[in-house]
């Protein structure tokens, strides 16, 4: 009986192919090549350390705001002013650098403060958009480039489109220190990218090891089948786009130190490269699938793919045909991935026994209850 049970075991290397890790691993893979040609292209520049700080520390505000994108592209919806978002907060911050006048004296704030100024309107953004979409059932994609264009439009109406400068602060104030953020190093390495470390550990915790992260899976994977099975999805949804609100405004921080001004139109299309750095992860559009770790390797694909065509003299125009090209292919690789999955999943064995959810469920990669007791990936 013992002997029937272990040759009754699935291998766990069984119907791994080549094509398969390929398939798998294709940021990862895609980041080492981009590196290796560009190392070859531009031997002196492109891989320099000081090169590779640079251009880690430029991923960091697109890697922050893919991270967001990534919690509500999970829940199978769409954050599109996540980029008005970053502008907003950038010219809050800024603006609370030069004081509030109150009563006819101007308080300056110290820079903990202004932080924390800024990711609060982040999370009321992402607030906005989870109670019109999760309360009010507006399609995300409708709900969110509305939010876009006020955000933009409230960015603009504070300084009447005029850039804020002079953010160093005055050290008989004590306001100084923001330029840290964007421009100090810890151990060699920029403050950016630490607090990218810090966003992505956190965002991975949530999503692995939070009861929040196997609600939202699910949640993602088959709304109506997890509310039958207990999961508040509306609360969960609203979550999340309040999650991307708080990550858009952190890099709008950032970005803003780094600039040394806070101008309307910053964070102009990078909603766009924040979705195309989740696809280009392994997300799945449709929710349900993803994970911190290849929306890390997406942004630095898109991040060292912009840097090397800078370096190397290729026009700005063809680097746009260059990225757009990188999201199509990532598209149809997520595609040819699903259909793998899914004739692997059909050609496994002896049919499923009846399952109590709906069709749909089993349509979206098993069961809620399976999603909810084992840990996302």
């Amino acid at each position: 009986m013992a002997e029937a049970s272990v040759s009754r075991r699935r291998n766990p290397f069984e119907g791994l192919t080549i094509g398969a890790v390929l398939l798998e691993a294709r940021a990862f893979l895609a980041l080492v090549v981009i590196f290796v040609v560009f190392s070859l292209l531009a031997p002196s520049a492109f891989p320099t350390l000081s090169n590779i700080i640079v251009m880690c520390q430029q991923v960091s505000v697109y890697a922050i705001l893919a991270v967001g994108m990534l919690v509500v592209i999970l829940d199978g919806g769409i954050d599109l002013s996540v980029g008005s978002t970053l502008g907003l907060s950038g010219m809050v911050a800024g603006l609370a650098l030069q004081g509030f006048p109150v009563g006819g004296v101007v308080l300056y704030p110290p820079v903990w403060v202004v932080v924390v100024i800024a990711i609060a309107v982040g999370a009321l953004i992402g607030l906005i958009n989870g109670v019109l979409v999760a309360r009010l059932n507006v399609a995300p994609f409708v709900a969110t480039l509305g939010t876009m264009y006020v955000m933009r439009g409230l960015a603009s109406l504070t300084t009447n489109g005029l850039t804020v400068n002079n953010l160093g602060g005055r050290g008989d104030l004590g306001n100084t220190g923001f330029e840290w953020l964007g421009f100090n190093s810890l151990l060699g390495i920029p403050v950016g990218v630490w607090i990218l470390l810090l966003v992505a550990v956190v965002a991975s915790l949530l999503l692995n090891r939070s009861v929040y992260g196997r609600w939202l899976y699910a949640s993602g994977g088959n709304a109506r089948a997890a509310e039958l099975s207990g999961v508040p999805v509306r609360k969960v949804r609203v979550r999340a786009y309040v999650i991307s609100g708080v990550c858009a405004a952190i890099a709008g921080v950032i970005l803003t130190s780094e600039l040394t001004s806070a101008g309307p139109t910053q964070g102009t299309s990078y909603e766009l490269t924040a979705i195309a750095a989740v696809v280009i992860g392994g997300a799945s559009l449709s929710g349900g699938k993803g994970t911190v770790r290849g929306t890390l390797l997406g942004a630095f694909v898109i991040g060292f793919l912009a840097a090397g065509l800078t370096i190397v003299g290729i026009s700005a125009y063809v680097q746009t045909v260059f990225t757009g090209a990188v999201i199509v292919l990532a598209v149809l690789l997520n595609g040819i991935q699903v259909r793998r999955r899914r004739r692997a999943r059909d050609g496994a064995g002896s049919p499923p026994a009846p399952s109590p959810l709906p069709p749909s469920a089993a349509d979206n990669g098993g069961s809620v209850s399976s999603a909810l007791n084992n840990k996302a990936v």
